[in-house]
């Protein structure tokens, strides 16, 4: 590959100096989760979830729509074009299927009984965006992946073909079958073993066609360069934009629900979707304090929100939010 300027010695890094977790953190981030996170880490009830039965067989339509899936999974619908992102179907977002960040509950839709997509993008290697179970289900189903440097060989070792795998620095830009894809930046890090550290990129994505524009963010902590993909990409007609899995121990690396706001701002969005919650047990808050808090700094600068069930069809220019989760939490009470 092109060496871009943010790598070098073999390892990429960020645009500004990033501290993935303070010196000494790691055995009291550990003793924390096994000790002293909220109560409500998880869901005491099942949340709602719209199943997409027969939505294999539905032709997607003009316009712009999504469905989201659960944590960072997006299923966009642009102008008669399917675009799916980190796409997670697996029970455990992990390296084993019997330990590790397990789903609060299945996802709305299989991988294997998904339509045929146009485009599948991978924002980064984790384990919670990049899943090989659900990445071999959908290896029939497009015939276009698109990632970041180094993670078209990990893709390749899987077995899928070469020939389907488009590979980005951040600011490549793509066109396939009408649809511009950007990779953009992302302030994150990377890997999926003990010794693979930031040995692949890591980024957010725009996706355009016939002027409609939409950003997601992949994982990312606060950054200025949200303000350089606003200028040169936007204004967003939606923003996904990740907002929980957020502690004090890893400030740099994941927004939190007010940066979330913030950056939907510097990019220039219209609509903000929140995304990377209500799926997984990541971090020591309540699964749904990241909403909560996410709500009131939205009302607090008008910031337009939609908050979906998952599996949810939704038209964003039509959409009325109901806050589901509320029911959720005081049946917990």
């Amino acid at each position: 590959m092109n060496k871009p300027r943010n790598f070098s010695d073999g390892r990429f890094t960020n645009a500004e100096p990033t501290t993935v977790m303070e010196p000494g953190s790691h055995w009291d981030t550990a003793y924390q989760f096994l000790f002293r996170g909220h109560k409500d880490r998880t869901p005491r009830h099942p949340l709602p979830v719209v199943h997409m039965d027969g939505y294999a067989q539905q032709s997607p339509l003009d316009g712009l729509r999504f469905i989201w899936l659960g944590h960072s999974s997006v299923l966009v619908e642009l102008d008669r074009k399917r675009i799916l992102i980190d796409p997670v179907f697996s029970e455990r977002a992990s390296i084993f299927s019997w330990v590790g960040p397990k789903r609060f509950q299945p996802a709305p839709i299989h991988a294997k009984d998904l339509p045929k997509l146009d485009a599948v993008l991978i924002s980064h290697d984790h384990y919670d965006h990049l899943d090989k179970p659900t990445i071999m289900d959908l290896m029939e189903k497009t015939d276009s992946f698109h990632v970041p440097l180094g993670v078209a060989t990990l893709l390749e070792s899987w077995g899928i073909p070469k020939s389907k795998i488009h590979e980005y620095a951040w600011w490549d830009e793509y066109e396939v079958d009408g649809i511009t894809i950007v990779a953009t930046p992302a302030r994150h890090f990377s890997g999926r073993g003990l010794f693979d550290r930031n040995r692949t990129l890591w980024c957010s994505w725009v996706i355009s066609r016939n002027g409609r524009k939409v950003f997601h963010s992949g994982d990312t902590g606060m950054t200025a360069q949200f303000k350089e993909i606003g200028k040169k990409y936007g204004p967003f007609d939606i923003a996904f934009i990740k907002m929980a899995a957020y502690n004090e121990n890893w400030p740099d690396i994941h927004l939190n629900p007010e940066q979330a706001v913030e950056a939907h701002r510097d990019l220039g969005g219209k609509t903000l979707i929140p995304i990377h919650w209500a799926t997984f047990d990541l971090s020591l808050h309540s699964w749904y304090e990241p909403i909560e808090r996410l709500v009131k700094a939205a009302e607090q600068v008008r910031a337009r929100i939609v908050t979906p069930k998952m599996g949810e069809t939704v038209d964003p220019e039509r959409y009325e939010n109901a806050y589901w989760w509320k029911e959720v939490v005081s049946a917990s009470k």
